[in-house]
């Protein structure tokens, strides 16, 4: 091993094997690289064989300082281009993948061609890896991937078994206005309900998977060096403060958004690796060029949503008599159970100003000034890139943290409108023409392009937080090469606040 390869720290990044997590993490892992970290990319064998299918085996294949590897996540076996069950996924990770995660560790720092490990950042739902860094004395850090809001959201779990509100004790809560009730007992989130909570505690199961995994997951972050979150301080700063003041956890760092910082990414090899699980259109972008600005309803509900044939049909058709223009992403799994076939008579309908894809690079769409607004399911990723696109956001929320995302869009951030869960076409219609025409569309383009701006200005300025970390982190593991190298990522994220 020669001297340049003794003078690289080496971070191993480990997602959660879904899409909307691996995106995060990859822009993650270029960033380090591009200042000059050795990077090992960790998937499931099983997310990497969809990378393989999708982008040819040359995706997988890496740089002498880019590697990719791999790990079992324990689910049976399958072929299927889609994301996993995510119960089944969940349980599976957290009782499968420690040991050969850290077989794997082991397996690198025993390698004479690349430089020991120096830091695991994982994604906050596999805390295995703080545990893996535990036993073999590698600083780790956690990777929240989702939004500040929901992580609290997830760390009061807890005290929804201690109010005795979990479980419920019959469905009669979806109907008799407990959801709507007001919750004043959560720090940093002013004016939320219940049903303004990540959703997976709706449940009668005491013994649900989904309402265990993220709450204990979410307290599993506690116990590593820092976490870190995909979002900027003027964004989440109540929640932020919350967080700090009733946790007494102080090692926290917003590196976001991690979309615009993509720009401090050096033109090099690196930018061609793609983490979609998916093969993009392009083609899209080169439509929306022919569309004037602030034109066009781009649609996509994320890489997990799934949604009834009739619903799927309400938005197709609540589209259609909008008479907008607009972009669609139907993913071939979007709907439950069956194939997503639309009707011949919506397709002739908005063949003139409708485009539909199976999947896109979203933040260019949403950078493109063709959009006008986003139908979405408020996902974390499709959120944050909204904001440093300018662009407002109509909110049907599946599961998880979205309905946290959707309430804060729409009265926090004041960029959103949103639809009823059981949707139909009318309101759909009515929403797209007032969101693109309306003067509650106009405020609230206007309130986007405004923490668009805000999140901008970090740039800028030239001392976004993660890009002072990074360089400092350089100055700091050349110094201390010779005393514990392995110490430099925490140094880095415990030296800026």
């Amino acid at each position: 091993m020669g001297l340049v390869g003794t003078q690289k720290p080496h971070a191993v990044l480990v997602p959660y094997p879904a899409q909307g997590h691996v995106n995060p993490l990859m822009r993650l892992a270029k960033l380090l690289h591009s200042r000059g970290f050795h990077i090992t990319f960790v998937n499931t064998e099983f997310n990497h064989n969809r990378l393989i299918k999708s982008n040819g085996p040359e995706s997988v294949e890496g740089l002498p300082d880019f590697k990719f590897e791999t790990i079992p996540d324990g689910m049976p076996p399958s072929t299927r281009d889609a994301t996993q069950d995510v119960p089944q996924l969940c349980y599976s990770t957290r009782k499968n993948c420690l040991v050969p995660f850290k077989e794997l560790l082991g397996k690198l720092n025993s390698s004479s061609d690349i430089p020991p490990v120096t830091c695991i950042i994982s994604d906050g739902v596999m805390s295995f890896g703080v545990k893996a860094g535990e036993d073999m004395g590698i600083p780790e850090v956690q990777f929240w991937t989702a939004s500040a809001c929901s992580f609290m959201g997830y760390l009061h779990y807890r005290e929804l078994i201690k109010r005795g509100i979990f479980p419920f004790k019959d469905d009669t809560y979806n109907t008799d206005g407990t959801l709507d009730s007001p919750i004043d007992w959560i720090p940093g989130m002013r004016d939320i309900r219940f049903r303004d909570l990540p959703s997976f505690f709706r449940t009668t199961d005491p013994n649900d998977i989904m309402f265990d995994f993220m709450g204990e997951e979410a307290h599993n972050c506690l116990n590593a060096s820092a976490i870190i979150f995909n979002t900027f301080d003027a964004l989440e700063r109540e929640v932020l403060e919350g967080f700090i003041s009733k946790f007494n956890y102080p090692n926290i760092y917003t590196i976001g958004p991690l979309s615009l910082l993509g720009r401090h990414v050096l033109e090099s090899q690196v930018m061609s690796l793609n983490s979609s699980l998916w093969k993009p259109d392009s083609d899209c972008l080169k439509w929306l060029d022919q569309k004037e600005r602030d034109s066009v309803v781009y649609v996509n509900y994320g890489s997990v949503t799934t949604m009834t044939n009739q619903h799927f049909k309400e938005f197709a058709w609540g589209l259609a008599n909008s008479k907008q223009p607009f972009l669609w992403i139907v993913r071939p799994d979007i709907v439950q159970g069956d194939s997503a076939m639309l009707p011949k008579a919506f397709l002739e309908e908005t063949k003139d100003r409708g485009l539909l894809t199976s999947w896109c690079a979203q933040d260019e769409v949403l950078a493109h000034p063709a959009i006008g607004a986003f139908l979405t399911h408020c996902g974390w990723n499709s959120t944050i890139e909204s904001i440093c696109g300018g662009v407002p956001v109509i909110c049907w929320p599946f599961f998880a943290d979205q309905q946290t995302n959707c309430r804060y869009s729409c009265v926090e951030w004041e960029i959103g409108m949103e639809i009823n869960n059981d949707v139909k076409r009318e309101e759909v219609e009515e929403l797209v023409r007032e969101m693109m025409k309306g003067e509650k569309g106009k405020k609230m383009r206007s309130k986007a392009k405004e923490w668009k701006n805000k999140a901008e200005e970090l740039l800028m300025l030239g001392d976004h937080p993660m890009i002072t970390l990074i360089n400092l982190s350089r100055r700091l593991f050349i110094m201390k090469r010779s005393n514990k190298p392995w110490k430099i990522l925490f140094l880095l994220l415990i030296y800026y606040k």
